[in-house]
């Protein structure tokens, strides 16, 4: 069993705070939902964990194995096993998918410390082997062959780019998956594929935190826990049903209920 725990987390940007004392604990094994108005800090919260340099830790801790990794480097984070699915993925002209997903996936599998003669040590996926988990991902994730040849996210529609990163999700094969806003931009058909990749990703050694503003990715995304987001704190915790409330009733109940001291 992994952990990722946040203590208190205080986050600023460009000198105003965001996040105001957040928090939460997730185990591998369950999916955490976090849901929440715009503006509210969710995707703050996500960049934060990864080491994004504009988001400035003002306090508070986050804990991984009970490793604190705010003072780690994000390349260091990711080789430890947290992956970050973003709302808006950038496009890296002249860069195939496949070679990106080798090179990544090449780039965790070093061992910074190498046998003691100061170099790393390299451990490269064989391309047989590559080629097998890529076709097998690709399969479950519906992504057409030509995809793979494409420059990364150059030219891609909103619903390609998400794929992608369900693809690099599955590839990584993280200990710990954050996916913010990924269902943001999708028809109801692309929504359903990076549903099923999420949930095709779902096992006791894997810990997923998704990220979202409406209730329609849990109807094929079934959370363990719901938190409510408001105001860059957590405000209310709950199971599925929390999420259907809110769809109903909107994020205002929850503000009107949080300042009469009642959430």
């Amino acid at each position: 069993m992994s952990s990722l725990e946040i203590r208190d987390l205080v986050v600023s940007v460009e000198g105003k705070t965001i996040l105001n004392g957040i928090d939460l604990a997730i185990e591998s094994g369950s999916v955490h939902a976090i849901m929440g108005p715009n503006g509210s800090g969710k995707s703050t919260l996500s960049l934060a964990i990864m080491g994004h340099p504009k988001y400035k830790i003002v306090r508070g801790q986050v804990l991984f194995d009970g490793q604190n990794i705010l003072a780690m480097p994000v390349d260091a984070r990711a080789r430890a096993g947290i992956f970050l699915a973003f709302q808006y993925p950038s496009a890296i002209p002249g860069v195939s998918v496949a070679n990106f997903l080798r090179t990544a996936i090449n780039a965790r599998r070093v061992d910074p410390t190498g046998n003691g003669d100061g170099q790393a040590k390299k451990n490269d996926m064989p391309i047989p082997q590559f080629r097998k988990l890529l076709a097998e991902k690709m399969k479950l994730l519906e992504v057409d062959d030509s995809f793979i040849t494409r420059s990364v996210n150059d030219g891609f529609s909103g619903g390609e780019k998400k794929r992608l990163e369900i693809l690099q999700m599955h590839m990584f094969q993280p200990r710990f998956a954050i996916l913010d806003e990924t269902d943001s931009g999708l028809d109801i058909d692309a929504l359903k594929v990076v549903a099923e990749g999420i949930e095709a990703l779902r096992s006791p050694e894997v810990g997923i935190l998704l990220i979202t503003h409406y209730e329609r990715i849990l109807k094929f995304v079934h959370p363990d826990f719901v938190h409510v987001l408001v105001d860059g704190r957590i405000v209310r915790t709950g199971g599925p049903e929390l999420a259907a409330e809110l769809e109903s009733k909107g994020y205002d109940f929850v503000r009107e209920a949080l300042y009469a001291g009642k959430a």
